[in-house]
């Protein structure tokens, strides 16, 4: 399961291992053995790394471009 949350500055990304400072966005997903999965080990990723493995994505909306956690 995927949750988007805000980091209160004592978030570490499990992807690149840098603190996610406060009020930068990230990605909490339960995860077993690198598989997205509904129950499972809680890892958590910054912009970035999300982007890299396909988590996030941008789209348009209201004539905006904006991040999305959401799978297309």
């Amino acid at each position: 399961m995927r949750r988007g949350c805000i980091s209160v500055g004592e978030v570490q990304c499990d992807g690149c291992h840098r603190i996610i400072p406060y009020p930068e966005r990230y990605l909490a997903v339960d995860e077993k053995d690198g598989v997205e999965v509904d129950e499972g080990e809680t890892s958590h990723y910054c912009v970035d790394c999300c982007l890299a493995k396909g988590y996030a994505h941008y789209k348009i909306e209201k004539g905006e471009r904006v991040l999305t956690f959401f799978p297309e």
